[in-house]
């Protein structure tokens, strides 16, 4: 099932999409948004699917032609909003670029960060930062929404409230991060608002591709048309879904609506490129003592995709241009 939420209201109007990315219908009856669904979901779960089996038939006559740019997250705002680092290979390349050691537990114990949830931007909005010299930085990365995960579940009863998984960029001041994190209290001005692709969907949607906690097809982005990176999801993935879900909730409950990300996704084969400006700026550093590639300017334009075997958009694309933000 592929869900999204036109950008109407404040928590936008809940749509059901076709598997094709061609239509939509709008549910009323069943949940105006998609917390509403989320917060019953074991009763507007079944009849949610019921809308979509109809819509991939062509029986809902009140369909329409869905357009991406209509879109809002499918969360315009959450309730949580937890970013992961799972791929360790990633932190591990950052660290060497600066000659630090990665501690051993870093392997075991995933890092995370709770980010700003109450106010995520549409997918095909623009980027709005104050300063080119904060160091702007897209971060593709992929997401699941929970249901209600009580405090202390493992990572095999996490599995089973994993509902939607989505497209992030996880926009990054790379600028900003050091005099932060020198503070020791974590990110805050660092970390702007987040984008998500315009469509979430249930695992079943992705086929053997969701397998073992992880998605196991490449994460495609391009920056102002050309291929920036197209590593595969699953293929170094340390931590996956149930396990950075169980981490999130080994000390608090966390409701329905609740975001977790993938952090940014990265393999140890770098022939399939990045999926952040850091990293390529990291590799550079390693081969050649001195970065090349520049952080994101006024005007570049992202776009962060990924597609099934037979080459069709699953999430829909985030497409965002960079702009000055004018206060």
């Amino acid at each position: 099932m592929k869900l999204a939420s036109l950008n109407q209201g404040r928590d936008g109007v809940l749509v059901v999409v076709s598997r094709d990315l061609s239509r939509a219908v709008t549910v009323p009856s069943i949940a105006s948004t998609l917390q509403a669904a989320l917060d019953d979901w074991a009763y507007c779960r079944p009849q949610l699917e019921a809308v979509y089996h109809r819509l991939n038939d062509n029986l809902e006559t009140a369909a329409f032609a869905f357009d991406q740019s209509a879109c809002h997250s499918p969360l315009p705002r959450a309730y949580h909003w937890a970013d992961g680092s799972a791929y360790v290979n990633h932190v591990e390349l950052v660290r060497k670029a600066r000659g630090a050691e990665m501690p051993e537990s870093f392997w075991h114990d995933p890092l995370m960060y709770q980010g700003g949830a109450d106010a995520f931007v549409p997918p095909r909005s623009p980027i709005r930062l104050a300063d080119e010299d904060w160091g702007i930085d897209l971060e593709a990365e992929l997401a699941v929404i929970t249901d209600d995960v009580p405090m202390g579940a493992t990572p095999a009863e996490a599995a089973g409230h994993i509902q939607l998984i989505l497209l992030v960029n996880d926009v990054s001041l790379r600028n900003l991060i050091p005099g932060e994190l020198a503070k020791g209290f974590g990110f805050y001005q660092s970390k702007p608002s987040s984008s998500f692709s315009p469509v979430a969907v249930t695992p079943d949607e992705l086929g053997t591709a969701w397998k073992d906690g992880k998605v196991h097809r490449p994460l495609v982005s391009h920056i102002n048309g050309e291929l920036f990176g197209q590593p595969d999801a699953g293929a170094d993935m340390t931590f996956n879904f149930p396990t950075l879900v169980a981490h999130a909730a080994k000390t608090r409950p966390l409701g329905s609506g609740t975001i977790i990300g993938s952090g940014t996704v990265s393999n140890y084969d770098r022939s399939a490129g990045s999926s952040c400006l850091a990293e390529k700026r990291m590799l550079e550093i390693v081969e050649h003592g001195a970065a090349q590639t520049p952080f994101l300017k006024f005007g570049d334009r992202v776009r962060i995709e990924m597609f099934d075997a037979a080459g069709q958009s699953i999430f829909g694309a985030i497409e965002q241009m960079v702009e000055k933000h004018e206060h």
